[in-house]
Parts: C-alpha cells; sequence; structure tokens
C-alpha cells in the first residue's frame, strides 16, 4: 500500500446545481383533428377553427343582451379542457366591459351628449342604431370576469352548480356532451359546438350495416354530434332507406333556466315521440311510433359510444343497437350492458340489512325530495340506511364502508350512475328505481332502466297510493309482525339460504335500551360519552348495523385494545434517537473520536 493517505468513496448522490433548476418541457402537439376536422398549421388558424366549433360570436351576442351576468363560469369536460384558456382568451376579447357601441359615448363626461342619429342607441327597440337593452349604470362599471370549471365535482354532462358558486358566478356556460337535466338555481347556456362528422363513410358504413332498405331504423348521437342527424337522414332517405326516424334534442327537459346556443335545424321534420331528453323526428305528418314499436320493431343507430347508463338505457327502448365511433369510423354492436346483472342485484338488495344512499349529485331538480322518500322507503321496511357524499365515487372510496350490504347510487341518468359490468366495486349498486322494486313486498320485474327522479317520485307515490287503499281494506300489504313470525328468516334467490338479518330494524321495539349517562358508577372525566357509546348498539334509540358490525370484527384496528387502565402504566422515556447523513451518523463521529 502506498504512503498516500486513501480517500473514501462518496457515497452521497452527486448534487450539482444543475440538479436544482427548473425542469423545462416542450409543449406537446394536440390532437384536436378528431372534432376540428384537420390539424391546424398556425395559432391563428387554430383560433379561427377553435372560435367557429364552439360558437364564441352566438355566445357573445348572448353575453351582450344578458348584461346582468357578470361573473360567468365555462364548464369543460375533460376531453376539451385542452381548449379552455383559448375559448376563455377568444371571449374576453369579444365582451365589451361597458357594453356600448360604435355610437354609444364612452366618455363619462359626455354621456349626456348623443346626435341625432344615436338618439335611440342601445333603447332596446327595433329602431334604435344597435338594438341592444339599455344598460344598469351599477352593472355598466362592474368587471366582468370569467372563470374555468376544469374539474367537475360529479358527471362531466350535468351543470356543476356547485363548482360555479364558489366564485358566486352568475350562469354556467356548459360545452360538451350534456344529458339536460334540469338545474335547481343557477341560469345555464349550452355550448354542444359542431363537432366534424364525415357525412360519406358515416352513409358507407350505414349501408354496410343495413344492407335492406325497408328494415325500420332510428338515428341518434350525443348532443354535440346532433346537428349532423338531419343531413345523415336526408342522405339516406335519398339512398332509399324510406322507415327511418330522426332525433333530435328535447331542450324543454333542460328546464326554463336553460338556453341554448347553435339550435339544431329541423324544419320539415315532426317530433313523433318524446324519449327523456331526446325528440323522435319524423318527416310524416301522419306517423306516429308507440314506445311498444321501438322496442320490438325499431333498431338504433347512434353516433359516438354512449356512456354505460345511456347505453343500458337505450338497449331497452330498441330491438338492438349499432354504435358508430367518428374517430376510428367503425361500427360496433357490442357487448353492451345486461339487465340480468340488474336483475340479481335487485334481489341482493331485498335481503340487504344495510342500505348506503350514495348521493352522486347535489345539482338535479328532485333529488333531495328523491332522498327523502327513499330515506322514509327503506326505514318502512326495517332496513337501516346511511347517507354518503363521496365526490366522484369509486372503488377504493367505497371499500371503506364495509357494513354496507348494497349501495343506492342517486345520480344523472347519463353518466352519475355506476354499471358494474366487470364486477369491480365490494358491493352491489342499484337505482333508486331498483330498490323501489325491491322492497316492494311482492317481486316484480318490469325490464325497464328507470333513471328519472321524477319517475321515481311518482312510482314511489303510487305504491304509497296503493299501500294506504289495501290497508283500509284490511289487506297486509307488508310482512306479518306477529308474534313468531316477526324473526322470520327471508329467502336469498341469489345465494339459495334463509336470511335473518335482512330487517335489522323491526326488532328494535324488543331492545332493552339503556342510556349510558345515567351509570353512577362511572368515571367522571371527558371522554365519558364517548367510551359509554363505544360499545353499544344503539344511539338515541336508533339501531346502529354499523356499530354491531365494528363489535363482531375480530380485528377493530390499532389501539382498540386499549383500556383507562393503561393510563396508570408508566411510559417509556423520551431519548433523542440518531442524526447526521448515512455516511457520517453522530454516534459514527462519538466512535471515532473514542478510537
Amino acid at each position: 500500500m502506498s504512503g498516500d493517505s486513501a480517500v473514501a468513496p462518496a457515497l452521497s448522490t452527486t448534487q450539482g446545481e444543475d440538479i436544482f433548476d427548473l425542469g423545462k418541457f416542450t409543449d406537446v402537439a394536440k390532437d384536436r383533428s378528431g372534432y376540428l376536422g384537420r390539424t391546424p398549421e398556425n395559432r391563428t388558424e387554430l383560433l379561427q377553427l377553435i372560435s367557429k366549433h364552439y360558437l364564441v360570436d352566438e355566445i357573445v351576442r348572448f353575453l351582450d343582451n344578458k348584461v346582468e351576468f357578470r361573473k360567468v363560469t365555462l364548464q369543460f369536460p375533460d376531453s376539451l379542457v385542452q381548449d379552455s384558456a383559448l375559448v376563455a382568451q377568444l371571449l374576453q376579447n369579444r365582451i365589451s366591459q361597458d357594453y356600448s357601441c360604435g355610437g354609444c359615448s364612452t366618455d363619462s363626461k359626455e354621456t349626456n351628449v348623443q346626435t341625432a342619429s344615436n338618439e335611440n342607441c342601445c333603447s332596446g327597440s327595433d329602431s334604435g342604431s344597435c338594438q341592444k337593452k339599455p344598460v344598469d349604470q351599477d352593472l355598466k362599471h362592474e368587471e366582468r370576469r370569467i372563470w374555468i370549471l376544469a374539474d367537475t365535482a360529479y358527471s362531466a354532462c350535468c351543470v356543476d352548480e356547485v363548482a360555479s358558486e364558489h366564485v358566486n358566478g352568475d350562469l354556467v356556460i356548459h360545452f360538451g356532451d350534456a344529458c339536460l337535466n334540469a338545474v335547481q338555481k343557477l341560469p345555464v347556456l349550452y355550448c354542444f359546438g359542431e363537432p366534424f362528422l364525415d357525412l360519406d363513410n358515416t352513409v358507407a358504413q350505414f349501408q354496410e350495416r343495413y344492407t335492406d332498405h325497408d328494415e325500420k331504423v332510428a338515428l341518434m348521437a350525443n348532443a354535440p354530434y346532433t346537428c349532423h342527424l338531419k343531413s345523415l337522414y336526408c342522405k339516406l332517405r335519398a339512398l332509399g332507406y324510406h322507415n327511418l326516424l330522426c332525433s333530435g334534442l328535447n331542450e324543454s327537459y333542460a328546464g326554463p333556466t336553460a338556453s341554448f346556443v347553435g339550435r339544431q335545424d329541423n324544419s320539415g321534420l315532426h317530433t313523433v315521440f318524446t324519449l327523456d331528453n331526446r325528440v323522435i323526428l319524423s318527416d310524416d305528418e301522419t306517423f306516429n311510433v308507440s314506445e311498444e314499436e321501438l322496442q320490438n320493431e325499431y333498431d338504433l343507430f347512434h353516433v359516438t359510444m354512449p356512456a354505460d347508463p345511456r347505453l343500458l338505457f337505450l338497449t331497452t327502448k330498441f330491438k338492438s343497437l349499432s354504435i358508430y365511433d367518428p374517430t376510428d369510423k367503425s361500427v360496433s354492436q357490442g357487448p353492451f350492458p345486461s339487465l340480468m346483472r340488474r336483475y340479481k342485484f335487485m334481489h341482493v338488495a331485498r335481503t340487504a340489512g344495510t342500505i348506503g344512499i350514495l348521493v352522486n349529485t347535489l345539482s338535479l331538480r328532485n333529488t333531495k325530495e328523491t332522498l327523502r322518500r327513499l330515506a322514509k322507503l327503506i326505514r318502512d321496511n326495517g332496513k337501516k340506511h346511511y347517507m354518503f357524499v363521496v365526490g366522484k365515487p369509486n372503488v377504493a372510496k367505497l371499500a371503506n364502508f364495509e357494513p354496507v350490504d348494497v349501495w343506492c347510487i342517486l345520480g344523472c341518468g347519463q353518466g352519475g350512475i355506476i354499471v358494474d359490468q366487470y364486477n369491480e366495486f365490494y358491493k352491489p349498486i342499484v337505482t333508486p328505481y331498483e330498490l323501489s322494486m325491491a322492497l316492494n313486498p311482492e317481486v316484480t320485474w318490469t325490464g325497464q332502466w328507470v333513471v328519472d327522479f321524477k319517475q321515481v317520485l311518482e312510482g314511489l307515490e303510487e305504491d304509497a297510493d296503493d299501500a294506504d287503499v289495501a290497508g283500509n281494506n284490511g289487506v297486509a300489504t307488508t310482512t306479518s309482525t306477529e308474534d313468531g313470525e316477526s324473526d322470520a328468516p327471508e329467502f336469498n334467490a341469489v345465494t339459495g339460504q334463509y336470511v335473518s338479518t335482512s330487517r335489522p330494524l323491526r326488532n328494535i321495539s324488543h331492545l332493552e335500551i339503556s342510556d349510558p349517562r345515567d351509570d353512577s358508577h362511572s368515571k367522571q372525566h371527558s371522554t365519558q360519552l364517548v367510551e359509554k357509546f363505544s360499545g353499544a348498539v344503539t344511539i338515541g334509540n336508533t339501531l346502529s348495523t354499523s356499530a354491531i358490525h365494528l363489535q363482531n370484527r375480530q380485528w377493530s384496528g390499532l389501539g382498540s385494545d386499549f383500556t383507562p387502565e393503561n393510563f396508570e402504566e408508566d411510559g417509556a422515556t423520551l431519548e433523542e434517537g440518531g442524526s447526521g447523513i448515512a455516511s457520517q451518523y453522530a454516534f459514527d463521529k462519538q466512535n471515532k473520536v473514542k478510537r
């Protein structure tokens, strides 16, 4: 070994100044050709295509006539968030802050001076120069602001009133596909845009799918692509397809507070049937179609792939379904969600003891009333329910609530209902309509997929009226509660076994409930009430199935075996631990000095 002192190798990671520099990323080109029709060559062309696609000119005209909307929120789905900043920039550049036209004076010192030609300007009359409504002076000096709602609280097809209220928004402009469900408070402006559709390829795919020109087919699309249906309808009619039906948006379904830009041209077509947020159209004024005819005779040719809840709804309304994808220009015929799994989940709900009501919307009308009626229906059937609001539900969130036997989800019928087609969730998820059938004394199955809250409420009211009539006539409408039969088990059609825990609240009258606060022998300290109720199954004369579940578990978590007596034991003395870096701890220095 040489006389030179050996140098120990460096064990730490090299950290130069360049490590702490901000990383720069190159802008990745976004592919918008699917809905813009082509890829823009420069930013100017991109702004022109974006302005045309999102109908910016019509939105600006709407805002010019609605001067009371000072705080505007823009809601985009995830697929269109990449355009949100560009749309907001275009709107901000186009909207005049003081709503004055070329003939109006913008100088506050000359507001009382008008020429003869501008005498009726901004008067709101047809003879005015600009035909705009008069501007409120208080609103005139208030700056109009625009926010982008890039992340929706629930379904992207629903108007997110909650996010808009965070900034006290006056108006929500909803872009992209929409379910058109009526909201409770805020005014809404729907802008579906005008996406590109290759009509020639669509016609060719339709001809390949339907070789018989006498087949009965209905044309439908999501909200943005609905503007192309009339052109597609006319092309196919010219090719000899005479048993065709077209569809359009049912704008009245959105309620009185909703407005639309880019209205579709349905001239020459007449409504023959209404299907929730769609209307079925035909060019024959004398033609009429019933719901049974649609289910038994008509195929559906749908442009774009709907969400699973919407897809399941459409499969119950038409004989068969064909999906045309404008992106890859292909037609698929399944597999689609099946009602057989829904039938199984309905039977699981019949024998479920604890039902979790999962609120997946806070803005749709009739949500509170539906929630109240469902809770009453569950209690009347002797079952326990808990209410949950967890934002966008997923497998991990719902897995935390193990005592729940089945979930009942309240959400939008187009994208707010979970259709667990691949059995990902630990517990079944049913709709309010399916739960109402499950809690019916008689086993019924209609084969329908009802997701509208209004229809669900009407069904619950009819069931309640029938129960009242049967009760007045002396007919038993529920399970017998006579002696010896109140604890009778129920048959579970899914497992083939009898279940005795399906109605945990029916025996609450037989429980001996004692208030732990009356125990005079207990110690008086701040956690007395918590400790006493931790071992109880009833709180406030209400049975807690979750408490029963926790007591029956073999392992209840860390610290569950901790008792008050542990307070009397002395714990370990706190000591200073090791310090330093991996290559030179403090105790290493001390040991080196000792050597």
